[in-house]
């Protein structure tokens, strides 16, 4: 019965958890112009749910005998599970999909006479209710404007489906103070060490020189890139600044300057047919991205990247814009953001800064997600091909590494695709805090195929950090659930750093060592 409930929590469709569609240039199903079914309207409704509730606990009876004690395949397991960025519940497809399985008609013309003439009472009943409160409201109004007979009893319903569904929701996490966007470690420990300002400094000596040299900037920024300095180091790294000082300004500016363009020129054609589909998406992506940090609900910071993504998606038509790549703005924009706040951003309002800074800011978040996919953009192409290839490649890296975890997967028919296809598209984005991402991208723009090659051993490390919960789950469902869930809302540099040392020591053991990969 638990994991019948548990079943309950999610949304029935045949969407892949964490599926991804691609859009351009792609038919893409129109809005669903029907409005959301209310469940209760007057005694009419009332009547309605409770048929359908009788009828529920009929069906879960005569379902549960049916059902195996757990799910046996990912099909049945996708039936019942969304992705948790779109949690929704559709009453009337609950309804029906319960009705389906198997009750007979006597059960459900049993049903139905008992609850006629427990509406029969009750509306009786409700009558009283009604005259009697009726008596009281004209006593106590003097004459005052009161709701209707019909808004009293809609008001009270309304109250019970609002209750209703706050048990059928599953809860969403409130994310405490620690799991802030700021660069402090779980622990709690001090942000400046003396070692960290040495750190700090050897920076700044390598980024006012006339030459930048690359490759000692990626030496050092491997462990972390100070706050202070990550955005100019970023830009740096990703290629987006050329490393010759006296460039660096006129670059900027060029490069500004050309995207604005790209805005003008371009950003009026979202309202054509032809890209249609793709302006849709994208709209419909910008509020699921991180919602619960209200950064990114400003109306501002939503334009903005609305323009970064359709610009991006028409400038590359190979892929055009996929699902997730809304995602990848994310790090680069708070990274430049923090270059003009002192404190968190994750609650500042961007209007507070000049139109010509947010410009800037757009601007640069642009080109840079646009370098960096310019090294994965095979995972966003027809039939992503990147992502499938580096799945493989961690199910064959993960056979070798803890064959126990590989044989569970393979006991229980968990797929590695099922859940990491998500890692592989969206680089862990969904798995971490964000103030980890950044701490993990400073790692991935200083290793060569940082966001390519190294990540497959960050997913595997990733993988194995969880084994014992894993290996503690006996069913198909608690296995899914559990990966697409896992615990790391408390998580800090600290276990960042512990995270890509074990990725480095898997990278070292198996990259060069083609005999101890394959089987």
């Amino acid at each position: 019965m638990a994991s019948e409930n548990r079943r309950q929590f999610w949304k029935r469709n045949s969407k892949v958890p964490g599926s991804i569609q691609q859009v351009y240039g792609a038919q893409h199903p129109p809005f669903d112009s029907r409005p959301h079914k209310k469940s209760l309207f007057g005694l009419h409704e009332h009547l309605k749910m409770e048929v359908r509730l009788n009828l529920l606990k009929e069906g879960s009876k005569m379902y549960t005998q049916s059902k195996s004690k757990r799910a046996s395949s990912f099909h049945e397991f996708a039936k019942s599970t969304s992705d948790a960025w779109d949690i929704g519940d559709d009453e009337e497809e609950e309804f029906m999909s319960v009705a389906s399985q198997g009750l007979n008609s006597k059960v459900a013309m049993a049903t139905a006479a008992q609850v006629i003439q427990n509406h029969n009472k009750l509306k009786d009943q409700t009558g009283e209710k009604i005259h009697q409160s009726e008596s009281i409201d004209e006593s106590k109004t003097n004459g005052k404007v009161i709701k209707s007979n019909s808004e009293v009893q809609l008001s009270k319903s309304s109250g019970r489906i609002t209750l209703q569904k706050q048990q059928s929701l599953p809860s969403r996490p409130v994310i405490p103070l620690v799991a802030r966007i700021s660069d402090q470690n779980a622990s709690g420990a001090p942000t400046m060490t003396i070692r960290e300002k040495s750190r700090q400094e050897k920076f700044r000596q390598l980024l006012t020189s006339a030459h930048t040299d690359l490759e000692e900037l990626r030496k050092y920024s491997w462990s972390g890139v100070p706050r202070d300095v990550r955005s100019v180091t970023w830009r740096l790294l990703s290629g987006y600044l050329p490393a010759n000082m006296e460039r660096r300004e006129i670059t900027l500016q060029r490069k500004r300057e050309e995207y604005f363009g790209f805005i003008e020129q371009y950003y009026d054609s979202r309202n054509e047919e032809h890209h249609q589909d793709t302006y849709r998406q994208i709209h419909i992506d910008i509020p699921r991205t991180n919602p619960l940090i209200p950064l990114f609900q400003q109306p501002s910071v939503q334009e903005i990247f609305e323009r970064i993504l359709f610009i991006w998606a028409i400038r590359h038509p190979a892929s055009g814009y996929v699902q997730g790549i809304n995602d990848l703005v994310t790090p680069f924009f708070v990274v430049f953001l923090s270059e003009h706040v002192e404190e968190d951003v994750e609650n500042f309002d961007v209007t507070n800064l000049s139109e010509a800074v947010q410009r800037n800011i757009e601007a640069d978040s642009f080109w840079c997600m646009s370098k960096l996919l310019d090294g994965i953009q095979d995972n966003y192409t027809f039939a992503q091909p990147g992502i499938q290839k580096k799945v493989k490649a961690l199910e064959e890296l993960i056979s070798r590494i803890d064959e126990q975890v590989h044989i569970h997967f393979r006991k229980y028919e968990v797929e590695y695709l099922q859940f990491a296809f998500r890692w592989m598209n969206n680089l862990l984005m969904r798995e971490l805090p964000l103030r980890c991402t950044i701490r993990l991208w400073d790692t991935y723009q200083s290793e060569p195929e940082g966001f390519s090659h190294f990540h497959l051993y960050v997913c595997a490390a990733f993988l194995i950090k969880w084994r014992k919960e894993i290996l503690d789950e006996d069913d198909f469902q608690g296995l899914l659930m559990l990966l697409q869930n896992l615990p790391t809302i408390h998580w800090g540099n600290e276990e960042v750093g512990l995270l890509l040392a074990e990725a480095y020591r898997l990278k070292y053991m198996f990259a060069d060592a083609p005999n101890h990969y394959r089987r």
